[in-house]
């Protein structure tokens, strides 16, 4: 597979493409990445250097890709993190481009926006684009528990809310979500979910909750997720690889207590997951 990724870049950890070109190489894919931006590490930290790149590189890249013959090989394009709304623009025309040269092709949206504790941390205006236009681009979308209420307007503590609110996710654009760091009203303390939808299925995946806090790990599951999709074209197999491997290179980063997500060392958990889980029906 030819995997278009749109998304951050830092020097130092795995976030953005940093956490989604390597996985998806490993899994065997072409990753043609372009970087938002430039940052020295992830924002969470609490200091980083850097800067935003402008939309118009985004322009230039996927025009020079274009100019290159190659679109019409291209089988999916991968977003993350837009530094302003311009990016997500640019994001938009290049998807447009890459699906007028293969109508085959699925663009996946992972509106990164913000999460519990931390709030909203993306700039004015992207909230909004993610809302206003990119999903009704998106094929499929992965935010997190606190996104997809974001998105929705809705609180998401039950089954039921979570399933109306995945239904109306749905019905402006995307066939498939997946939600991660979900955490239900049924949901055991020391466990954590993450749920797929699509029209025939509602799945969810339950694992024990490690004592980590990962930036990236939500980059990382939606690039895995995407990539066997795109292969099986099966939410359930794509939820199940997705889930086992980002736990197995979580429960590493654990073990180890690390800060950043130990990719090239515990690769081996992104082919062969140590742990595998299923999904079952919500």
């Amino acid at each position: 597979m030819n995997i278009l990724s749109i998304q951050s870049q830092v020097v130092y950890g795995h976030v953005g493409n940093s956490a989604a070109v390597f996985p998806l190489q490993r899994l065997g894919h072409e990753v043609w990445p372009i970087n938002t931006v430039q940052f020295s590490n992830h924002t969470g930290h609490g200091a980083w250097r850097g800067d935003i790149f402008p939309a118009r590189l985004i322009d230039d890249c996927v025009q020079g890709v274009a100019e290159r013959g190659v679109l019409p090989s291209c089988n999916g394009v991968l977003s993350g993190y837009v530094g302003a709304p311009e990016t997500g623009a640019a994001i938009l025309r290049a998807v447009s481009a890459v699906k007028q040269a293969n109508p085959g092709a699925l663009y996946c949206c992972d509106p990164v926006m913000g999460d519990v504790g931390r709030g909203v941390f993306v700039r004015p205006g992207v909230p909004e684009f993610f809302e206003r236009e990119a999903l009704a681009h998106a094929d499929i979308v992965t935010p997190n528990h606190f996104e997809l209420q974001l998105l929705t307007g809705a609180s998401i503590r039950s089954r039921e809310e979570l399933t109306h609110a995945l239904r109306t996710l749905s019905a402006r654009g995307p066939q498939i979500a997946m939600v991660t760091s979900l955490t239900l009203d049924d949901t055991p303390h020391d466990r954590i979910d993450i749920a797929a939808f699509s029209p025939q299925a509602s799945l969810r995946i339950r694992t024990p909750r490690l004592a980590v806090s990962a930036n990236g790990a939500g980059d990382l599951v939606a690039a895995l997720f995407f990539a066997h999709f795109l292969v099986a074209r099966n939410v359930k197999t794509a939820l199940e690889n997705a889930a086992s491997s980002v736990f197995g290179v979580l429960a590493a980063m654990e073990k180890n207590h690390l800060r950043e997500l130990p990719l090239i060392a515990a690769q081996g958990e992104i082919v062969a997951p140590t742990h595998r889980f299923e999904a079952t029906a919500i």
